[in-house]
């Protein structure tokens, strides 16, 4: 058993006893409560009817105060069972995760999938079996948003990613502190609302409710219509006319606007349970001590103008909030009427947003940043024995520095496999910068591009990669992998391949250092056609500075070595066969492929061939 296989089993029997301790107590306040209940009523009765009114009152008031007590105090524990219950759930999927079981979590990132991004589908970022659906522990929707940002925009500024590895290494360390903070969310996880809209309201000004004038007319008004309500109920000593008049006024002042206030008043109480959230996620956020430069970044950013911390201020927002929820109550009407509460609610959400609206967009944000590095952080403590790659900082052309340019890696592997996983060594460097990766079907070709580019996709995030040893220069990353025709726009597959080839070309001759992977190009055009076409695209890469791999079945590419004078360089996979059997190795090795297996896999489909050369 691994360590962290051991830690999260540990962790998940632990959190299982909690859970267990929990629902008993949380089953014993129940029947306290009912216990409570009937005997103190029954005992209010009695000493009501027999011994003293007073007493029986008393009584009544006494089990009352004592029921509510108990039934905060199962909400409590029920609150606590429930995060004891995400916990144990959370390091049960850590160990699915190891077990390479992750497949088989639900949130697998659908609607971010993009098939016009450079290299969003072919390395499978999103979707099932994606690297999405592998890490991904945000639950806020703006947390979910910015690991798949972090996945679709990789890093390009060296100083940045060393900030981000130095952070994901040090989260990667704080098992706990993850888990308690992705926890905060999994509780409301199916209540976040969309929080753009949120966000809007509240950079935006009503200054109509900050006015001196209105804000004294809705408490003074309301007050005289109370006491001569009060007045007239208690001695008549007001006419009913003049009470009519002013609950009238307030009526008529309800109605002014009274769509547009209660629009905005229902937008914001969507958010109660998670603003709730918010600000234990928050808390969380600052009492811990960070030592990384990019962590203590994000936390300095929770605070106000005036110094007060961003929980503070997004619990204050949350009790607003909770005393929206009043206008759910069958008494409310004639509250609101009295109390003109709506515009009470406007003005403190205004004098909030007054203050603090501005930022938080910045604090969500701050939530959601720390959502994805803590997703990239599981990479770090599930795989120790992955490297933190060295990430090569891009040349300095007008300081006439020239820095290394390529890829080296030492027992690199695909990171979505595990138990299937099997590790090559691999070196591209100038000046060698593109090489051809021949082989028969099935052999591995198209794993292991997707295995350099996955790596390099996790290098630039700031995360532990799948290999030994892996040193890499900073690329902007294309491929052309999986390209199928589009039928709403009448494009056939061959013209989507040129499309996308098209791109990497026009991104070879603009963007100082490409990197791309090319599976199987032009294989929707006859065999001479693809021929030429693939010898001129590789020759105009390689001229336009670009470095990468190319799949091919075409073994004739193979004399682009010698013609580039091993600028263009071959490697292979290769099968063998045994007692009817095709097997691979899927090993990495130098120079063209010398098997084919076409005909044999022809042979299994059932179809008779005459003469099969392997």
């Amino acid at each position: 058993m691994s360590v962290p296989e051991r830690i999260y089993s540990n962790r998940k029997q632990a959190y299982e006893n909690l859970s267990t301790k929990q629902k008993r107590a949380a089953n014993q306040l129940s029947n306290y409560r009912l216990f409570s209940f009937v005997v103190g009523f029954a005992l209010a009765v009695f000493l009501y009817l027999t011994v003293s009114s007073v007493l029986g009152i008393l009584m009544g008031v006494l089990t009352f105060g004592f029921f509510l007590y108990l039934a905060s105090q199962h909400r409590q524990v029920r609150a606590q069972l429930r995060h004891a219950e995400i916990l144990a759930n959370l390091n049960q999927k850590g160990l699915e995760r190891l077990a390479g079981e992750w497949v088989n979590f639900k949130d697998v990132g659908a609607e971010f999938k993009d098939d016009m991004h450079p290299y969003a589908s072919d390395l499978d970022l999103f979707g099932q079996a994606s690297i999405f659906q592998w890490i991904n522990s945000a639950c806020s929707p703006l947390g979910r948003k910015a690991l798949s940002s972090t996945l679709k925009n990789s890093q390009h500024s060296h100083g940045e990613i060393a900030k981000r590895q130095a952070a994901i290494t040090e989260l990667g360390e704080a098992l706990g502190w993850r888990q308690r903070f992705e926890a905060e969310g999994a509780v409301v996880a199916d209540q976040f609302q969309a929080t753009e809209p949120f966000i809007q309201w509240a950079e935006e000004r009503e200054e109509a409710y900050l006015q001196p004038m209105l804000k004294l007319g809705v408490t003074v008004l309301p007050t005289i219509t109370c006491v001569a309500t009060a007045f007239y109920l208690y001695g008549g000593r007001i006419p009913w006319q003049m009470v009519a008049l002013l609950i009238g006024t307030q009526i008529l002042l309800l109605q002014l606007y009274g769509k547009d206030r209660s629009k905005v008043l229902s937008m914001v109480y969507k958010h109660e349970a998670s603003l709730k959230t918010y600000s234990e996620m928050l808390k969380l956020l600052e009492k811990k001590k960070f030592h990384s430069d990019e962590l203590n970044r994000l936390q300095s950013l929770l605070r106000d103008k005036e110094g007060h911390s961003a929980q503070c201020q997004i619990q204050k927002l949350s009790k607003l909030v909770e005393r929206i929820s009043n206008r759910d109550n069958a008494m409310f009407i004639a509250i609101n009427i009295l109390t003109l509460w709506d515009y009470h609610c406007l003005i403190a959400l205004e004098e909030w947003k007054s203050g603090s609206g501005r930022l938080l967009k910045t604090w969500l944000e701050v939530i959601a940043e720390m959502e994805a590095l803590a997703s990239l952080a599981t990479i770090s403590f599930e795989n120790p024995q992955w490297v933190m790659p060295d990430i090569v900082e891009n040349s300095n052309e007008k300081a006439g520095n020239v820095a290394w340019q390529g890829l080296s890696a030492r027992k690199l592997g695909h990171p979505l496999l595990t138990v299937k996983r099997v590790a090559n060594d691999f070196t591209l460097q100038e000046p060698s910068g593109i090489a051809l990766i021949t082989g028969s079907n099935m052999s591995g070709k198209s794993t292991f591009l997707r295995t350099v580019g996955t790596n390099l996709l996790l290098a630039y995030t700031g995360a532990p990669v799948c290999a030994e040893h892996f040193r890499c220069s900073i690329f902007h990353l294309w491929t052309c992998m999986r390209v199928s025709d589009n039928l709403e726009q009448s494009i056939s597959s061959f013209y989507a391949e040129i499309l996308r080839i098209k791109e990497i070309v026009e991104a070879a001759k603009t963007e100082r250092s490409v990197f791309f992977l090319l599976d199987e190009i032009f294989k929707g055009t006859n065999s001479h056609d693809r021929h030429q076409g693939a010898i001129a695209l590789i020759q105009q890469l390689q001229k336009d500075g670009a470095m990468g791999l190319v799949s091919t079945h075409d073994l004739e590419l193979g004399d682009l070595e010698k013609k580039s004078n091993s600028k263009i360089i071959n490697y292979h996979f290769r099968e063998h066969y045994q007692d009817n059997e095709i097997f691979f190795d899927y090993k990495l090795r130098e120079g063209i492929s010398t098997t084919r297996n076409a005909l044999y896999l022809i042979r299994l489909a059932g179809i008779e061939v005459n003469d099969i050369n392997q």
